[in-house]
């Protein structure tokens, strides 16, 4: 009885595994990977930025010093070292998690700088002071009404922020220090072409790195659009 007949729509990597597949695995990692770690971000950026902003003083010095400490560190190299100490002998789902907390670790402190900055222009505002006569708590002020005048700037922030993270998660896999194999990430697919022979026999092995390519314009496109549509005013700016 003959063996039945595999098609493999885009060829196979070098262990004779559908390429297709993983790629559609890979994408499935590098993008839960940029959009969870956007979220924590966002959450902390909002959170310590709002905080700093609206109390001002001795509690805004203090975080926006850990701010810039935080912002005169090398993004890509802090990255590289919190990721190398992470044990090898690691499963997989946890290293997943704490490379999302590495990602977010790395990314909040430039939100929270911007949110400072807004959250400073709007608690100026006339309903602010109303609120506050009203007796309104801090914590109500600056969740109900100071942060959502925000949301503007962080839609915007973090869909332009996506394609950061899937490219720092992606080189740091290529490298050996993200996701391990066998499981699949667009990143160390892509470590798979790193000769120029295996670039010349097997092109198809540079997929991951068109799927990277398609990603980031894609989410740069969308940030581009969104800021358009949601703050009409920079369009009329620019003409």
């Amino acid at each position: 009885m003959e063996e039945p007949a595999h098609l493999f729509l885009l060829g196979t990597d070098n262990y004779g595994r559908d390429l297709l597949t993983r790629l559609l695995h890979g994408g499935r990692v590098s993008m839960f990977l940029g959009f969870a770690g956007i979220l924590i971000t966002s959450f902390f950026g909002l959170l310590i930025g709002g905080i700093a902003g609206y109390y001002g003083g001795w509690i805004d010095n203090l975080l926006m010093r850990g701010v810039e400490v935080m912002l005169s560190i090398p993004s890509f190299y802090l990255l590289l070292a919190l990721a190398a100490v992470l044990p090898i002998e690691m499963s997989s789902t946890l290293r997943f998690f704490l490379i999302i907390i590495i990602l977010s670790f790395i990314g909040w402190a430039g939100m929270a700088r911007v949110i400072r900055g807004l959250v400073l222009s709007i608690k100026e505002e006339d309903y602010i002071t109303a609120a506050k006569a009203i007796g309104a708590s801090d914590w109500r002020i600056i969740t109900k009404h100071i942060l959502p005048r925000t949301s503007t700037y962080v839609i915007v922030r973090a869909t332009l922020a996506i394609p950061s993270y899937i490219i720092m998660e992606s080189a740091l896999s290529f490298i050996g220090l993200g996701i391990q194999q066998p499981e699949a990430s667009w990143g160390n697919m892509l470590s798979a072409a790193q000769s120029v022979t295996k670039m010349t026999s097997f092109p198809w092995l540079l997929l991951p790195g068109v799927m990277i390519f398609i990603a980031v314009l894609s989410f740069n496109l969308l940030g581009d659009g969104l800021r358009d549509a949601l703050d009409p005013k920079s369009v009329e700016d620019r003409h």
